[in-house]
């Protein structure tokens, strides 16, 4: 049986069967899910930069939102 090392963890875990693949558990799956909602994760790049969201703001506000 084929066997990966969980990302969040670094335990043995196997690949078939595994709904959390490539985590060993749902706990590891979901603190490598908060590690990027809290930007503790990036990929390397340009930062790409803010747009208005504010009706003050030049431009006004995104398209779909009413002032």
């Amino acid at each position: 049986m084929r066997s990966v090392r969980c990302p969040t963890c670094r335990r043995e875990t196997p690949w078939e069967g595994n709904p959390q693949r490539p985590f060993c558990s749902d706990r590891c799956r979901v603190l490598d899910l908060a590690a990027w909602a809290d930007e503790r994760y990036r990929i390397p790049g340009e930062p790409v930069p803010a747009e208005p969201d504010t009706p003050d703001a030049p431009g006004g506000p995104p398209p779909g939102r009413e002032r």
